[in-house]
């Protein structure tokens, strides 16, 4: 690649020797003059010199002077980089080594050199630096080993000057620049649109526009507005703007190449000019090709934004912490399920959000940082995408810990309410039940008062037997409800303790006309009574008739009567050891033949009935396996145990009362 034609009056130097027909300023002092025009001046007895040319040498002179300081601290600041130095430009490269350094630390390759000291070894190691340049596609015009290892002034300064080209302003891209622009006129164009819309500044040149300091100044500005004051810019001196923009630039990490007596001059030194300003563009950020980045002018609103972002979510993730940490959960199963479905809609819809905003400020933050890198924005505490980061985690720990603990208590309740809806179901169940046994009791009370035999007994003791049955269960469910501190649990316990009343009065109801139904002996009651009672229960009591509504009452299982009585009355809170006598199967045995017999009855009817006792207990057991459970830990295993031999050995009974059954049948 060569950029040294990128700068029009490249070959200022080289034309000391090709004699350009365009002369350079000093190009017609005496001495670049041919022979034939310097005769011509002495024969015609006039001055050598000139007064014009004179001024040409004068200002001939302080160009060079001052592109040898810029071009010598310009060279100083990349040799610093391998810790050597030159103090004068035209001396320290004769010997080819300081050059070489200088190409290595630009180009970052390695270059072979002479180690000797004689003149073949300079010019060997000033031809290996030329070499390499035109391997590079420089240009060089005119340039020579001998140029360089004799000092010549204007080919030394040519020469560091197509190197500057080349490694340093060659690649400067600005936006809106054309293909057929040139470096110095893509340089000029990002000095324009950096200082665009500060007042009182123009950027014309790279001679007179910078004269003043206030396009240096309002250049540094753009990057950091806040190390230069443009009020006090524009009230200024030349020299004072000019040490104010060299020095806070010196600051920022740029070498200060130029003085302010080199710029504040009429025409100050284009190239000198051109090496700072593009020093200036190398050592402010850049938007990197490809890359999205933050230009200059938006450099506030985006961190301001940036800001807002980083605030709102740290706060976000701050509340919804502490609303995880919460674990004060409602006892209601819909208030609960209401709360885990807003969970869930947490994790699954608004996490996800902000997830993406999260994204958004580690790219925002990325964009940001060749900024915060350069000192235009100050970082905050606590605004790194890596504290979000932390806040974030911790917001992700509460939200397990809340979901390890909503599941549980979640399912606990739906445990409790599904025991909630069995109860209320034997209820209806229960009340059914009465509902028939009321139904039979009623047509057999009309039998009774139309002088006909009643026939429902039997169906009414087992409808009251199984709505026992039924209460029983529901005394160990509503326990439960009540150990869980189910919110309803007390609407179910006056539904249940109104079933048990139900059942109480229906069992009144049934001694009162079962004794009035019968015009039999004592001894005939008495076994009937007997008879209906152990069809209900085998625990029951037998025991003569007395007031109405007695016999059923206290014929009532003892454990079931007694509990709930003492549950239902207290308002509950059952005694642990009631609740798990509760739990024990009554088995009822199935009656013996001999306790039928009867004189008043037939061998066929008394054989009828035995069998017919043996069919109901047979249901009865049936109905009592259905419902029996397995337990939940070892306490209850165990008496679930008991229960099943308990029942083993009522079979094995019931087996021995079959065989009177067929003996029966046979005879």
């Amino acid at each position: 690649m060569s950029s040294s034609a990128d700068i029009s009056d490249e070959d200022d130097y080289s034309s000391v020797k090709s004699g350009s027909a365009s002369p350079a300023p000093g190009d017609t002092l005496p001495w670049n003059l041919p022979r034939h025009e310097r005769s011509k001046r002495k024969i015609q007895g006039g001055s050598v010199l000139d007064p014009a040319e004179r001024a040409v040498l004068r200002i001939a002179d302080e160009r060079d002077r001052v592109q040898k300081k810029t071009f010598t601290k310009w060279i100083n600041q990349h040799l610093f980089k391998v810790r050597k130095h030159i103090n004068d430009l035209y001396e320290d490269l004769r010997d080819g080594h300081n050059l070489i350094s200088l190409l290595e630390v630009l180009s970052g390759d390695t270059l072979p050199r002479e180690r000797g000291r004689m003149r073949f070894h300079r010019l060997q190691n000033v031809q290996i630096a030329l070499d390499y340049l035109k391997r590079r596609q420089v240009k060089l015009v005119n340039i020579r080993n001998d140029d360089i290892t004799d000092g010549n002034p204007k080919l030394t300064l040519g020469l560091i000057w197509t190197i500057i080209l080349h490694f340093q302003i060659s690649d400067i891209h600005v936006t809106g620049e054309s293909e057929d622009m040139t470096a110095k006129e893509r340089l000029l164009l990002w000095s324009k649109q950096i200082t665009d819309g500060y007042v009182g500044v123009r950027c014309d040149n790279f001679t007179t526009s910078w004269r003043d300091g206030r396009l240096f100044n309002a250049i540094i500005h753009k990057y950091r507005p806040d190390l230069v004051d443009m009020s006090r810019v524009s009230t200024q001196t030349n020299r004072s703007n000019l040490e104010q923009a060299f020095t806070v630039a010196e600051q920022l990490g740029v070498a200060k190449l130029l003085d302010p007596e080199d710029v504040d001059v009429q025409s100050p030194d284009e190239k000198s000019v051109i090496t700072y300003v593009s020093t200036l563009y190398d050592a402010f950020p850049k938007v990197p090709d490809g890359v999205d980045g933050i230009s200059p002018n938006d450099v506030d609103i985006k961190w301001v934004e940036y800001q807002n972002m980083i605030k709102y979510l740290s706060q976000w993730i701050k509340h919804n912490v502490a609303v995880m940490s919460d674990r004060s959960f409602p006892n209601n199963p819909v208030e609960l399920k209401a709360l885990y479905t807003q969970y869930l809609q947490f994790k699954e819809h608004e996490i996800p959000l902000k997830e993406n905003e999260k994204t958004k400020i580690q790219n925002l933050y990325k964009m940001l940082e060749m900024w915060i890198e350069f000192g235009r924005i100050q970082l905050p505490p606590s605004h790194h995408p890596n504290d979000v980061e932390k806040e974030w985690g911790k917001l992700i720990v509460a939200m397990l810990e809340r979901e390890k603990s909503l599941r549980p208590e979640l399912e606990r309740l739906e445990m409790l309410q599904q025991i909630a809806n069995r109860v209320q179901r034997d209820c209806v169940n229960g009340e059914d039940k009465l509902a028939l046994a009321r139904s039979a009791l009623q047509s057999d009370t009309k039998r009774l008062e139309s002088g006909i035999q009643f026939v429902n007994e039997a169906e009414v003791a087992g409808y009251l037997l199984e709505c026992e049955n039924i209460l029983r269960q529901q005394v160990v469910d509503i326990q439960i409800l009540l150990d869980g501190k189910f919110p309803f649990a007390d609407q179910l316990v006056q539904r249940v303790s109104r079933l048990r009343d139900d059942l109480l009065a229906l069992r009144a109801e049934c001694s009162t006309v079962y004794s009035k139904g019968r015009t039999l002996t004592t001894e005939q009651t008495k076994r009937m009574i007997s008879g209906i009672t152990q069809s209900l229960n085998s625990g029951f009591p037998q025991r003569g008739l007395g007031t109405p509504g007695s016999t059923f009452t206290s014929g009532l299982t003892p454990s079931l009567n007694s509990s709930l009585t003492s549950y239902m009355g207290s308002g509950g809170g059952m005694e642990p050891g009631n609740l798990m006598h509760l739990k024990h199967m009554q088995i009822r045995k199935p009656l013996m033949k001999s306790s039928l017999a009867d004189p008043s009855m037939s061998e066929e009817e008394v054989n009828l009935k035995y069998v017919q006792d043996l069919l109901n207990w047979v249901e009865e057991m049936h109905l009592q396996l259905e419902r029996s459970e397995w337990g939940t830990d070892l306490p209850s295993v165990e008496m679930h145990l008991d229960n099943h031999k308990s029942v083993h050995r009522a079979i094995e009974e019931f087996q021995m009362s079959l065989k009177d059954a067929r003996l029966s049948e046979v005879s």
